[in-house]
């Protein structure tokens, strides 16, 4: 078939690792009723397959294949439109399907309507769900629009990564245009695990799950339509622009193995102390499982392709194996792959889950088969010792929360408090207000205490907590965008306390009846201490419960048993003044910077207890 000499059409197909989908969709895009098409494919993909998978297509002169190193979305999309011809542009993304009439419903509709500058057809989506317009609750999807070529670029990479086409494109044509409906259902968004939007949107994607699938290796700017903005460029770039630091005389080589959780950049005051970190990452992370290439820099990354090869290469001094249930399968491959490496294996969240989830196997046996452990309280060590007898007397241990943020985000003033201002009572929960009810959140409305509810995606997942909380208390609930650790000080330093998980223990002081609300430490214990602010949670004496005990003996609680009990101690004005500065003058202890002599210390004492070991491995 010859080429066209110009082309009414440029379909444009951004494809990323999708060679099992690529075949499909260009059969789809072949079948066109309308003919007077060329396909511009750009390929993201870092290997070879997707090529393969095109080679079959290249004979048709219409078809044009590029590759580029990566950039994400916008930017495939942008080097396809740089080689489009065409006065029309379409799109094709790999993984979706064209029905035969498709092409020409589209140029149809514009050329019906020369004010338009976008057409877009009707969608089948989620399998065999069809609409005439949009998906509801979604933007414009790429494979049902076409448009009038403009001098317009797609947002790229190094600005922003959302799965808001609308912000990312779809808003710069309205303003050359209307856009027009053929209201004929003529493609399909095809449903599947992988698809862009699921990789981005939480709790099922999220930045973790959206960088390693993309294998992204520079910080993002990312906003999903369900989650908050998470700016690393900005929140990172100081400490990925300074040099590294000069190894320590005795510095050990520590290999990062799993996921690290919340404030992962902690991890950097190891290296700050003159250690040097590789990280090998657990696959399929959760939104909130950190994962690498990390934003922050400082830590080299071992290929997961072969990683056993370069675990043996880097001989590192010690594996550090963390930190929660979703790490667990692959910290144990690793553990059983690594004999004659010292490993340690530090564990937080949460050993109810691994029975939940098949992996309580694996779980024990990392305790077991491990040179030294880390537990995230006291409370977790003696629970395990109720689970393996003995476990905790067997090898070295330690107790440090696995969470705890960098001491950077703490070095900021406090801010005048809200109730100076207007003399009520404002109190705050950064995250998911567990415990507090709509009935308990109407009840401290009637005593003049607010309740400040911060966090966009979980506002989200709380919808129906929040209307009925706002029904019962609507002066009294108060609704925030998330703050990441730079505003933490400033922020919450505002108000008067903060709420950790509110509920009544029932384990009577036996470890056997502990659940996990009494052996966990909130990760936003280390958010409220920050800003300097009591932690409110309900009298649990006589109970095993982590958060009360720590908060007891380093004097930073406010323990309540009804309504009436917390207003009172909230309204006494002297008392709430000297415990605000108790928790400022001890809050370094929920710094990770502040635990890291003696972790290391107990990093070298595991390395000596297992260099027998070591030597017969060799």
């Amino acid at each position: 078939m010859p080429r066209p000499a110009c082309p009414g059409v440029s379909v444009l197909m951004p494809t990323y690792e999708q060679p099992e989908f690529i075949a499909r969709a260009l059969d789809s895009l072949c079948a066109q009723t309308y003919g007077e098409w060329e396909l511009v494919i750009v390929d993201a993909s870092p290997g070879g397959t997707t090529a393969r998978a095109v080679q079959p297509w290249l004979a048709d002169p219409r078809v044009h294949y590029e590759r580029i190193a990566e950039g994400g979305l916008g930017r495939a999309i942008n080097e396809a439109l740089a080689r489009a011809r065409a006065p029309l542009v379409a799109y094709l993304p790999s993984d979706d399907l064209y029905w035969p009439e498709h092409l020409a419903g589209l140029k149809a509709a514009l050329d019906a309507h020369p004010e338009a500058v976008l057409a877009y057809s009707g969608v089948r989506h989620h399998y065999n769900r069809e609409c005439a317009g949009p998906v509801p609750g979604e933007p414009l999807q790429l494979v049902q629009c076409m448009h009038r070529r403009l001098p317009e670029r797609w947002t790229e990479r190094d600005e922003l990564e959302s799965d808001d086409l609308e912000r990312l494109y779809w808003h710069k044509l309205r303003a050359h245009g209307a856009f027009v409906a053929t209201s004929r259902v003529s493609c399909e968004w095809v449903d599947h695990p992988h698809q862009r939007h699921k990789l981005m949107r939480e709790p099922v994607g999220g930045i973790n799950p959206f960088r390693q699938h993309y294998r992204v290796r520079t910080p993002l700017r990312f906003h999903s339509t369900v989650g908050q903005l998470i700016d690393e460029p900005a929140q990172y770039g100081p400490a990925r622009e300074r040099a590294d630091t000069p190894a320590a005389r005795d510095g050990l080589k520590i290999l990062l193995v799993g996921e690290l959780a919340y404030n992962a950049d902690r991890v950097l005051a190891l290296e700050e102390a003159g250690h040097r970190l590789w990280g090998l990452w657990m696959p399929k992370p959760y939104w909130y499982n950190s994962v690498g290439p990390l934003p922050f820099g400082h830590v080299r990354e071992l290929p997961r392709e072969d990683w056993r090869r370069a675990v043996r290469e880097l001989q590192p001094d010690l594996i550090y194996a963390l930190l929660n249930w979703q790490a667990v399968p692959f910290a144990h491959e690793v553990m059983q792959a690594t004999r004659g490496i010292p490993f340690v294996w530090h564990f937080k969240e949460g050993p109810f889950i691994c029975l939940e989830k098949g992996t309580w196997r694996e779980l024990i046996e990392l305790h077991q088969g491990c040179d030294g452990q880390i537990f995230s309280s006291p409370e977790m060590r003696d629970w395990f010792d109720t689970v393996v007898p003995g476990l905790s007397r067997s090898r070295p241990t330690h107790v440090l929360d696995g969470d705890l943020p960098k001491r950077d985000w703490f070095d900021a003033p406090r801010c005048v408090p809200i109730s100076e201002s207007d003399g009520e009572i404002h109190t705050v929960v950064p995250g998911r207000p567990i415990g507090l009810h709509p009935p308990d959140v109407a009840a401290l409305a009637e005593r003049g205490i607010h309740l400040h509810f911060y966090g966009d995606f979980t506002h989200g997942q709380w919808r129906e907590w929040i209307e009925r909380t706002r029904r019962l208390a609507p002066r009294h609930l108060h609704l925030h965008a998330n703050v990441d650790a730079r505003g933490w000080v400033r922020e919450f330093s505002r108000y008067d306390a903060g709420w950790l998980h509110s509920f009544r223990s029932t384990n009577a002081g036996e470890l056997r009846r502990a659940n996990w609300d009494d052996l966990n430490y909130p990760a936003r214990m280390a958010t409220l201490a920050a800003a300097g602010l009591p932690m409110i949670q309900r009298r649990n004496d006589g109970a095993t419960v982590a958060t009360h005990r720590l908060c007891r003996e380093l004097g930073i609680g406010l323990f309540f048993d009804d309504p009436d009990d917390l207003a009172a101690q909230l309204r006494d004005v002297a008392a709430m003044q000297r415990l605000r500065q108790r928790v400022w003058q001890v809050r370094e202890h929920f710094c990770f910077d502040r635990h890291v002599p003696q972790l290391v210390e107990f990093f070298r004492q595991v390395i000596a207890c297992a260099r027998p070991a070591v030597r017969s491995v060799a």
